[in-house]
Order: C-alpha cells, then structure tokens, then sequence
C-alpha cells in the first residue's frame, strides 16, 4: 500500500483550506497528521475519504487515482463517532460491513472475532444507545477495521477511554501496522504521536509546515541539554567544564548545557563532568514532540 498526495488544495469561498500538500505513506508505516485546530487536517482526511472533492492536485492510492471502489481498502475512524443509536450493534457492524465489499458469512465471523476481542461479545444484541460511552468506542473502531483495510485513518482514537481500554487500542493499532496497514494518526496527543508514528507531518494555516521522520525532527531539534544523576546529594556549586556549564536541578539531578551548542561529543562531555561528578546516568534531554510543535507553529 502507498499513499501519495501531490500539491492539494482546497478552497471554500474566501478560506483557503488546503494549499499545495504533498504527503506519502507506505504501509506498514503510521502518519503523525498534526496541527492546530482550524489548519486543514480534518479538510485532508475528507478528502483521502471522498467526503470532499480538491479543487487542484492528485491523491492516489498504490499510484492510481483514488476511487469510491479503492476507498473501500480504506478504514476510516472520525472525531465524531457516527453509530445508530437505535440500531442493534452486530446488526449494524454487519450492515457497514458488507458497505465496505464483505461477504455476510465472512463478515458475521469477523465480527464475532473482533467482539470477543475486546469483550464486548454480550453487546450484539443490544442498541448502541445502551452502551457506555467506552463500548460505543470500542464498537466504532471495529467498524473501522473490520473490512482488514490497506489504509486505515484514525482521527483521536484515544478519546474517551480509560488507560486499559486506551492500551488495548494501541495495542491493535501497532498489531495492524505490524500486519503492513498504512496509518494516519490525526491527534492533539503528542504522547501517542511518539510512541507509535514513524513519520509526522504538521499543518498550519492550510500549509505543511513541517514534515519527516519523527526520530530525525527529534535529533534535529536538540539543543545540546543532558540530564546528569550522580552517586550523592553533594553539594556541589553550578559550574563549568571546557565545554559545558551545569545547574543543579532537584533529587540529586544536574542539567548540563553545552556552552554554545558546541560541537563536542558525549564521549568528551562525559569525561570531563567525570572529574567533578560521580555519575550514574547521563540521558540527553531531547525535546518532546510537543515542544517542537508548539515551537514550529509559533514560529510559522
């Protein structure tokens, strides 16, 4: 499975939505599609899904076209659940189900197998208005992937749940990556952004703003910082080596700063804070994806 989005846009009026986006996703691979509220990510996703028509460039999966007969390789899970409340649950995963292209046969075996999974097999029978808010959850994501799609989309799949169903839904979304499915992650969580997405791409104002490898746009955006734990609560003054100066931070920790982003490596780092400290453990303090969000869009 291959993703390609070439220089999309997409206008409504006077508001530009979408300006000249390029993103590509392999399978087996999952996509951080991050950015504030308003920038276009929901616009993007409309569009893969066939909701909404672009007004200029290509979206094309496995290098044809997108269609209405290759969405149905796609799983889409939105923000806002869309379940029937009157409907009974295995009626209504059966209904969306054979939408997607299955077979009634293999389709009411796939159901029963995803419900016995996330035991909620007692469900079937009942409406989806009696369901707690989790069940209702855990009933939307198996209507997404169901059909075993190429490419599944997954807009805040962590809402509303508590961390044991939450860890079950991630466990299931690694499990499907594993298996070759393509992923686009489109969450406010930077958390699941690092746990789980290879790659990131950030909109703001309708524009990629930036784009990559998730552990390259970490390693490019250190700033030289390292957290130090020594052997003792000595009380040592903040100082200087040649290359770096150090504070003290709490329980018995000590930030240590390259003096200028200076170029050492942490090989020399380590000798030389060996010579004041006793050290056991040194971890260099890469920034969170949260920072380097919130630094990028101000920025931008």
């Amino acid at each position: 499975m291959r993703l390609t989005i070439n220089n999309v846009c997409k206008s409504y009026k006077d508001k530009v939505a979408l300006e000249n986006v390029s993103i590509q996703l392999e399978g087996g691979s999952t996509l951080g599609l991050l950015g504030p509220n308003g920038a276009g990510k929901t616009t993007l996703i409309r569009a893969i899904t066939g909701i909404t028509q672009i007004d200029q460039g290509e979206i094309l999966l496995d290098g044809t076209p997108i269609s209405n007969e290759s969405r149905r390789r796609i799983g889409y899970l939105p923000e806002e659940r869309g379940l029937y409340p009157e409907m009974k649950v295995g009626e209504q995963l059966l209904y969306l189900a054979q939408l997607k292209g299955m077979q009634k046969e293999s389709a009411k075996e796939a159901i029963k197998n995803w419900m016995r999974k996330f035991q909620i097999s007692g469900t079937m029978e009942k409406r989806t208005n009696e369901l707690s808010k989790g069940m209702q959850q855990k009933v939307q994501f198996i209507a997404a992937v169901i059909h075993s799609p190429q490419l599944l989309i997954l807009d805040e799949p962590f809402s509303g749940f508590d961390p044991i169903n939450a860890a079950l839904i991630m466990n299931e979304i690694l499990s499907l990556k594993e298996q070759g499915v393509g992923i686009i992650l489109s969450t406010h969580n930077m958390t699941s952004v690092e746990e789980i997405c290879d790659s990131v791409a950030l909109i703001n104002h309708a524009q990629i703003i930036l784009e990559g490898k998730t552990a390259q746009i970490r390693e490019a955006n250190k700033t030289g910082k390292f957290l130090v734990k020594i052997a003792a609560n000595v009380d040592f003054e903040s100082g200087e080596t040649l290359s770096s100066h150090f504070t003290k931070q709490e329980n018995g920790f000590w930030l240590v700063e390259k003096k200028g982003k200076a170029k050492v490596d942490n090989n020399t780092l380590i000798r030389e804070l060996t010579e004041i400290f006793s050290i056991v453990s040194f971890e260099e303090a890469q920034p969170s994806m949260n920072e380097i969000f919130l630094k990028a869009v101000n920025n931008h």
